[in-house]
C-alpha cells in the first residue's frame, strides 16, 4: 500500500513553501495545491503542484480522494492588512468562505488532522505587549478577523467531529531557507526586514519608519521576529503531535522576546556593510507599540526548540535571498 499523503495549501508561497521543503526532507509524500496569484512553482520543490483554488470544492474533494489523504496544512490565504482595510470582502471571501469550504471538504472525507496558518493579527491591539493564547482576541482590520472566524470554525467542527487540529498563530515572521533553496518572493511585501533588504539591495528607494515616539526604549515599535525556518519546523512538531493523539490546540509562535525598527534597521546597515536609507513619517493607525509572544505552551506542548533566534542571522538569510532576487538567480525579480 503506498503511503498517505499530505495536502499542503498555499504551498508555493512564502512560509508554505518552507513547510514543505521540511516535509519532504522528513520523507513525507505532499501535494501542493496553490492558485500562483502570489506564490511561485519555483518554490514547490520535491512536491507535485497542482494549480487551483482552495474554494474550488469538486478540485478539492479529488484531491482528498485520489492521493488518499492523511492530513491537511492549510496556508493559502491573503495577507496583506492594509489591502485587508481597503478591501475586506476579498479577505472574507478568500480568508474565511475558502477555509469553510476547505473544511467542508475535509469533513466529508474524513479527514481528521489540520494545521492551520493563523496570525498574531487576531489580538488586534492587546493591553499588554506580551500575548498569550488567552489574550482576548480583538482584531483590528479584516486579516485578522477573517483568520479569527476561521479559528471559530476549527473550534466548532471539532466539537461535533473527531477532527482535530492545531492552528499556530504567528508573530513577525521574516528569514529565508538557510540552504537558499526557497525563499521570501512575495510580491508588494510589507514584512519590515523583506523590505528592509529590498532598500539594501536597491530594490526600493528607502524604508520607512512609522512612527518615532512610541513609549518603547527607543521610541520605534517592538515586534517578535521569528525566522520562517523555525515556523516550519514548529509545523512539522504539531502534526506530529496530532498523529500521537494530541488534542486540538491554538498556539502561539514566536520566540518570546522582540527588537525595536531601529534595532531591525541597524542590523541590516550591519549585515548589508552600509547604511540603507530610512524616512521616519507619523504612525500608522492601529499600530500597538509592542507585541511579543508567550510561546511556552508550544515548546512545551510540541517539543517545538527554534534554533534560529538570533536577529543578524535571520537578516543575513533574507538579504541573502534579496541579493539573488536582484541578480535575477531566483524565482521572484
Amino acid at each position: 500500500m503506498s503511503k498517505r499523503k499530505l495536502l499542503v495549501t498555499g504551498g508555493a508561497g512564502y512560509i508554505g513553501s518552507h513547510v514543505v521543503k521540511q516535509l519532504v526532507a522528513a520523507g513525507e509524500s505532499v501535494v501542493v495545491l496553490d492558485n500562483l496569484s502570489t506564490g511561485f512553482r519555483e518554490a514547490v520543490q520535491g512536491a507535485e503542484l497542482v494549480v487551483g483554488d482552495t474554494g474550488d470544492t469538486d478540485l478539492v474533494t479529488r484531491l482528498l480522494a485520489e492521493h488518499d489523504i492523511e492530513g491537511v496544512l492549510h496556508f493559502a490565504a491573503h495577507t496583506v492588512v492594509p489591502e485587508s482595510v481597503e478591501n475586506p470582502l476579498k479577505y472574507y471571501g478568500n480568508n474565511t468562505c475558502n477555509s469553510r469550504s476547505l473544511l467542508a471538504c475535509c469533513q466529508a472525507a474524513g479527514i481528521r488532522h489540520f494545521i492551520f496558518s493563523s496570525t498574531a493579527a487576531v489580538y488586534g491591539i492587546p493591553d499588554e505587549p506580551y500575548c498569550t493564547e488567552d489574550t482576548p482576541t480583538r482584531p483590528i482590520n479584516a486579516y485578522g478577523m477573517s483568520k479569527l472566524m476561521t479559528e471559530y470554525m476549527l473550534r466548532d467542527l471539532a466539537a461535533a467531529s473527531d477532527f482535530r487540529y492545531v492552528a499556530l498563530r504567528y508573530f513577525n515572521v521574516a528569514g529565508c531557507d538557510p540552504d537558499g533553496q526557497v525563499g521570501q518572493s512575495t510580491p508588494r511585501a510589507t514584512l519590515l526586514i523583506k523590505v528592509a533588504c529590498e532598500v539594501a539591495t536597491g530594490r526600493r528607494p528607502r524604508l520607512y519608519i512609522y512612527g518615532t515616539d512610541y513609549p518603547t526604549p527607543d521610541g520605534t515599535g517592538v515586534r517578535d521576529y521569528i525566522h520562517v525556518d523555525d515556523l516550519a519546523d514548529a509545523h512539522l512538531k504539531a502534526l506530529d503531535y496530532l498523529r500521537a493523539g494530541g488534542d486540538s490546540q491554538v498556539l502561539n509562535c514566536g520566540y518570546g522576546h522582540g527588537y525595536s525598527v531601529r534595532e531591525v534597521v541597524d542590523a541590516v546597515d550591519r549585515v548589508a556593510g552600509s547604511p540603507i536609507t530610512v524616512e521616519t513619517v507619523d504612525r500608522r493607525p492601529g499600530d500597538p507599540p509592542m507585541l511579543v509572544a508567550r510561546a511556552d505552551r508550544t515548546r512545551e506542548l510540541l517539543g517545538w526548540v527554534p534554533r534560529h533566534d538570533d536577529l543578524d542571522f535571520i537578516v543575513r538569510t533574507a538579504l541573502a535571498w534579496e541579493r539573488r532576487i536582484a541578480a535575477g538567480e531566483v524565482y521572484g525579480g
